[in-house]
C-alpha cells in the first residue's frame, strides 16, 4: 500500500519521490506520475470498450422491408395489405424489419414498379392495369371478352395454368418475385361527375378518368369516351378543376375517398373489367432472405388471399349502399345489354391485342380454358 506525505510516497521499499513533487524530482529513480497512471488506466479502458463494447451493445442490423401501396387507409387493398405486414412483423419479430406505409407515401403505382427494381422498395401491390406497360400480358383480363363477365371467372382462369404462365412472364419482364396469388378490387364501373350516365350511348364525348392500362383507354375510345389517365392521388383536385367528367373505378375506391363530396353524381355498373392487385416483391431482396423466412412471408401472404376476396366483395357490396345514401344515382344495364356490347367491343379486340402486344398464344389459351367449362357458365 503506498501513503503519500507531502513529495514523498511512503511504500514497503521506502520513501520515493512523490509524482506531486516539484518537476525536477520527478526524474529521480522510481518516480511514476499519478496523472500518467490515470491517463494510462483511461487509455486502457477506453480500449477495451472500442475491442469488446461493440460486440456486447451492437444491435443486429436487420433487412427491411418496405412495402408501398398507393391508395388510403380505409381502402379494401391497404387493409389487406396491412392485415399481411402486420402479420410477418409478428412472426419474423427480430429477423426482419417491416415497414408498411399507404397513401403513395412512398410511391404512386405508377412509379413503383420502377421503384422496385431500382431497390427502392422491398415489395409493392400494384394493380394489373399499372404492369401491362413492363408485361403487356398481364393485360388480358382488360380485353372486351371480360367486359361484363363475373369475377368468377377471373378467378378460375387465374387460379388455374393461366395464373401459372402469366405470374411467370411478369417475374421474368420486371425481375420480381410474385409473392401468390392475386387479390381483388372488385369490378370497375363509370361514374358521372358532370352528367349521369344511364346509358352506353351517354359515354360519347365524356373525359374519362382512367388509372391506366392501354386497353382502359381503347375500351372508352371505343365507347365514344375521351380517356385521361390520372393518378390517385391527384384525382379529386382535377375534378375540382373541371377537367374531369367521368370516373373509371369501384364503388369501394369511390366510397374510401368520399368522392361524392368531390362531385361524383351518377354511377353506372357495367363491369367494365375486375381489377386485382400483384404482390411483387424485389428479386434481390428476395434471394437475401433465408428460405424459411421465404417461405413464412410466401404461405402468410396465401392464408390472407381467400379472405382479402372475400372482404373485397363484402366492401363492394357495402360501398354501393353508401354511394346510394349520399345521392348517388346508379343505373345497371341489364345482362343482354352487357352482352351486346361485349360482342360490339370484340370486334376492336384484335387491334387491341396488337397494339398491346399480347401474345395470341397466351390468349387461346383464355379460349381454351373458357371452351372446357361447363356449357353456360360464362
Amino acid at each position: 500500500m503506498n501513503i503519500a506525505f507531502g513529495t514523498f510516497v511512503e511504500t514497503s521499499k521506502g520513501r520515493l519521490p512523490s509524482c506531486d513533487a516539484k518537476p525536477f524530482d520527478r526524474e529521480k529513480p522510481g518516480c511514476r506520475s499519478v496523472h500518467g497512471q490515470a491517463l494510462l488506466l483511461f487509455c486502457l479502458a477506453a480500449s477495451a470498450c472500442l475491442l469488446f463494447g461493440a460486440r456486447v451493445f451492437a444491435q443486429p442490423v436487420l433487412p427491411v422491408m418496405r412495402i408501398s401501396v398507393e391508395n388510403t387507409p380505409s381502402h379494401v387493398q391497404t387493409r389487406a395489405v396491412r392485415r399481411f405486414a402486420d402479420e410477418i412483423t409478428e412472426k419474423l419479430a427480430g429477423k426482419i424489419d417491416v415497414r408498411f406505409y399507404d397513401s403513395a407515401a412512398l410511391f404512386r403505382d405508377k412509379e413503383v414498379i420502377a421503384a422496385l427494381g431500382r431497390d427502392k422498395v422491398e415489395m409493392a401491390v400494384p394493380g394489373t392495369w399499372q404492369i401491362d406497360r413492363y408485361e403487356p400480358n398481364a393485360g388480358i383480363f382488360l380485353l372486351p371478352f371480360f367486359y361484363g363477365q363475373p369475377a368468377e371467372l377471373n378467378h378460375r382462369l387465374m387460379d388455374d395454368g393461366l395464373g401459372t404462365e402469366l405470374n411467370r412472364r411478369i417475374e421474368q419482364s420486371l425481375q420480381a418475385k410474385v409473392l401468390g396469388r392475386w387479390i381483388d378490387l372488385g369490378h370497375a364501373h363509370l361514374y358521372g361527375v358532370t352528367r349521369e350516365i344511364r346509358s352506353h350511348e351517354d359515354i360519347a364525348g365524356m373525359r374519362i378518368r382512367v388509372a391506366g392500362g392501354v386497353a382502359n383507354a381503347m375500351r372508352i375510345e371505343a365507347m365514344g369516351g375521351l380517356p385521361r389517365v390520372i393518378a390517385w392521388p391527384d384525382l379529386p383536385a382535377r375534378m375540382a378543376q373541371g377537367m374531369v367528367d367521368g370516373v373509371l373505378t369501384t364503388h369501394e375506391t369511390v366510397a374510401s375517398a368520399r368522392l361524392w363530396e368531390a362531385g361524383i353524381r351518377f354511377a353506372f355498373e357495367d363491369r367494365e373489367y375486375f381489377p386485382q392487385y400483384v404482390p411483387l416483391i424485389n428479386a434481390r431482396f428476395w434471394q437475401r432472405l433465408s428460405p424459411a423466412m421465404r417461405a413464412i412471408i410466401a404461405d402468410t401472404w396465401e392464408q390472407h388471399v381467400d379472405s382479402a376476396r372475400a372482404q373485397a366483395a363484402r366492401s363492394q357490396t357495402e360501398a354501393r349502399a353508401l354511394l346510394a345514401s349520399h345521392g348517388v344515382k346508379i343505373a345497371t344495364p341489364s345482362p343482354e345489354v352487357l352482352r351486346q356490347w361485349r360482342q360490339r367491343l370484340k370486334a376492336r379486340q384484335p387491334g387491341m391485342v396488337a397494339t398491346m402486344n399480347i401474345d395470341p398464344a397466351l390468349l387461346k389459351m383464355v379460349e381454351q380454358s373458357i371452351a372446357d367449362m361447363p356449357q353456360g357458365a360464362f
